[in-house]
């Protein structure tokens, strides 16, 4: 049971946004299914050109949304954010002094359902997002529940942009949700995510904000793996020892005279392992020279990573 709760508000009176829908469908559609079609989170998208997101209306949903038991829940938001009140997502009756639904609010429903819901992700694209678990007036919530995790576009003192009729945050969250931010399985976590975002945008740029209090991370989305999950567990049959040298050939190259198949296909899984940066050729740049020349391979620090996760059966 995994369900999302999806928000996209372009048609505000008087301040309307170009994007904030466009987002909610994309980061919608790569939620509902992992790369390979299995079913993922069960999303619940609301468009303010289908349905009136007043405060109310919002409050609701995130109340049903954290309602009943489930193993992940996650909450997405696009559209303007104000700085008042320690933060506000800004809902289509916005009026002075009561724009919508608070930040603080929001996270202070996620803690109440931390003892049904395994893992809750909040993740925002509006301006000043960065207040969501921050300090608060209310101390009995200055610490983020356990399970929570908050990834936002921009700090509390930021705008968050747009860019050709898309947010720059989340373009970049789909980014690395169809696999910039995957590991070798193709596993996309809310740190990893971050870690990209983190990456490509620069000093300059609207700086978004990670904030978790998680004892495991889990898997947001899974993307096609760089190496197949059985051509990975081979890694200990090739590399009998995470600091094995293996020693190269011609007989490896398919190219060469006479064939060794069992070589031969050895290396074709080598070559696989050097493309996701599990190994490196000793003394040549690249792989085939290696066996040309008769020189060897090794993991890199990476390799002997899942070397490891293979060896005590994690994968």
């Amino acid at each position: 049971m995994r369900k999302a709760l999806i928000v996209g508000i372009n048609e505000y009176p008087a301040c309307p946004l170009t994007g904030c829908e466009n987002d909610a469908l994309r980061i919608g559609a790569l939620l509902e299914k992992h790369h390979d079609g299995t079913p993922n989170f069960e999303c619940q998208t609301y468009l303010s050109t289908k349905d009136t997101i007043t405060r109310d209306f919002l409050r609701a949903s995130l109340e049903k949304l954290f309602a009943d038991p489930a193993d992940a829940a996650l909450f997405y938001f696009a559209g303007h954010g104000a700085d008042t009140r320690d933060g506000v997502l800004v809902t289509v009756d916005y009026k002075k002094h009561d724009e919508g639904v608070p930040m603080e609010e929001v996270l202070r429903l996620a803690k109440g359902a931390c003892d049904r819901i395994k893992e809750i992700f909040i993740v925002l694209d509006c301006c000043h997002s960065g207040y969501t678990g921050g300090t608060w007036i209310a101390p009995t919530i200055n610490i983020l529940p356990q399970g929570v995790s908050i990834l936002t576009a921009s700090s509390a003192t930021q705008t968050a942009a747009e860019k050709d009729g898309e947010g720059v945050f989340t373009s970049l969250v789909c980014d690395a949700l169809e696999g910039g931010a995957a590991d070798i399985l193709g596993n996309v976590t809310a740190a990893r995510v971050y870690a990209y975002l983190d990456q490509t945008l620069g000093a300059w740029d609207q700086r978004p904000h990670f904030k978790a209090n998680l004892s495991k991370l889990e898997i947001l989305r899974r993307c096609e793996p760089a190496v197949a999950l059985d051509t990975l567990r081979k890694i200990v049959k090739i590399f009998p020892k995470s600091d094995f040298v293996l020693d190269l050939s011609p007989a490896y190259e398919p190219t060469e005279e006479p064939h060794d198949e069992e070589k031969e296909a050895t290396f074709a899984i080598l070559q696989k392992y050097r493309a996701a940066r599990l190994l490196v050729p000793i003394d040549e740049e690249h792989l085939y020279y290696a066996a040309i020349n008769k020189k060897a391979c090794r993991l890199t620090p990476l390799g002997r990573f899942y070397w490891n996760l293979v060896t005590r059966n994690k994968i």
